[in-house]
């Protein structure tokens, strides 16, 4: 299986890789989208019939990339790293023109309440300040979901506003490369 990216990270020893999603990985995806800790936030609790084409439209954005996150070679995890121009967070700051964005979810209930979610974090976010023009990594979560919401602020990423998006009251935040890696300069890793 080719990954993108994949770290050991000793902290928790566990393997973590993330590949680009594909459109075979539809239904893994429409499956989490329906589970009870992911829909109230997610919204996207579709019938598959309505789900498949809006998973096909957001594969071929060319705005973002689409992950599937994996634990130790099991697929568990949903990402969407985004570019702020073109999305519509751009409009409720003043996005410099390689800032980029992040929204993820666990979906496999077995990997929950484990303390993963930060780890995995930590390695998206460094994988995507692996673009030099990067210097900032944006979020806007549900305002509702305190816990990734204390996720975010463990990984390095400072509460901005609210802001009323489309789908949501969301808590805008932004994580600088510069507080990332002094936050994270110690931290052993393996990449593979």
């Amino acid at each position: 299986m080719g990954f993108d990216c994949e770290v050991y990270d000793p902290a928790i020893a566990r393997m973590l890789a993330f590949r680009k999603a594909q459109e075979e990985d539809g239904p893994l995806v429409h499956t989490w989208m329906n589970e009870e800790h992911v829909h109230p936030f997610w919204q996207l609790n579709l019938p598959w019939a309505a789900f498949q084409p809006h998973f096909h439209r957001a594969l071929h954005d060319p705005h973002q990339t689409l992950y599937i996150g994996f634990m130790d070679g099991a697929a568990m995890s949903y990402w969407e790293a985004y570019w702020v121009k073109g999305d519509v967070v751009e409009d409720y700051y003043d996005p410099s023109p390689f800032d980029q964005g992040i929204h993820l979810l666990i979906g496999e209930k077995d990997f929950l309440g484990r303390g993963y979610a930060l780890p995995l974090l930590k390695t998206m976010v460094r994988y995507q300040f692996r673009h030099q023009d990067t210097t900032k990594v944006v979020a806007e979560p549900d305002i509702r979901n305190e816990k990734m919401i204390h996720v975010f602020q463990a990984c390095g990423f400072k509460a901005v506003e609210p802001i009323t998006l489309p789908d949501k009251e969301a808590l805008l935040m932004f994580c600088e490369r510069e507080e990332f890696e002094r936050r994270w300069k110690d931290e052993a890793f393996i990449r593979v």
